[in-house]
């Protein structure tokens, strides 16, 4: 396991925050005598520091899949499988799958095809929950669209959350993507939706609790 660059300056000030959270936590026992509060303090430090930290963390993980393969871009729960009317850039029928993730889920984020990226474009918005149903076109969101070599194209979506405050995209237009690659990363809860054309087949359910570059999300039509 290794940790995402993303995080390096947060965890820095996080274990100097937490360090002088706790002398001053020693200072205040040492007047007070109170070693309940001590501990408990104590206790809450450590766990604030070990959220802090285990949010950046990125599990060695290896991409198997096939051509076709429509791979999980990110950790987290399946809450939305439904056909809906993508109005940014298809402006016709697809089908939206959407993935909630915790602040507790790794949030580095993967490509879920190989092919051309044709479109990316940043959102300014609100900050909604992320299970919100208006939060896929009113919060701050990212949106890509990869095309695949047999010319379908999948349209994937990063979305800030109430606790994100920042959203993190490597890729450009006209850049060559291959699945499984890191695209980008959302920090402190979030969601991703991905939009696939309405002949794919889809291997997940609501509910459903994925994985990047290890769950299947579907698969692209041969056709």
């Amino acid at each position: 396991m290794t940790f995402h660059r993303e995080g390096y300056l947060i965890m820095l000030i996080g274990f100097l925050s937490v360090t002088l959270l706790q002398v001053g936590n020693f200072f205040l026992y040492r007047t007070l005598g109170w070693l309940w509060l001590y501990v408990i303090l104590s206790l809450g430090l450590m766990v604030l520091l070990y959220l802090i930290i285990q949010f950046f963390r990125i599990p060695n993980r290896k991409a198997v899949f096939g051509e076709f393969d429509i791979l999980c871009p990110a950790d987290g729960k399946v809450v939305v499988i439904e056909e809906v009317e993508e109005t940014e850039y298809f402006k016709d029928k697809r089908i939206q799958i959407s993935i909630f993730m915790s602040p507790l889920n790794v949030h580095a984020n993967y490509n879920p095809i190989s092919g051309i990226i044709k479109y990316v474009k940043y959102h300014k918005g609100l900050f909604l929950v992320a299970w919100h149903p208006k939060s896929s076109t009113d919060n701050e969101r990212s949106t890509f669209v990869t095309q695949h070599a047999n010319g379908q194209e999948v349209l994937f979506r990063q979305i800030a959350g109430a606790m994100a405050r920042r959203i993190c995209y490597y890729v450009k237009e006209n850049q060559h993507v291959t699945t499984g690659e890191e695209f980008g990363f959302i920090k402190f809860g979030s969601r991703i939706d991905l939009f696939l054309p309405l002949d794919a087949t889809i291997n997940v359910k609501i509910g459903d609790v994925v994985k990047s570059k290890l769950t299947k999300i579907g698969e692209l039509s041969k056709g």
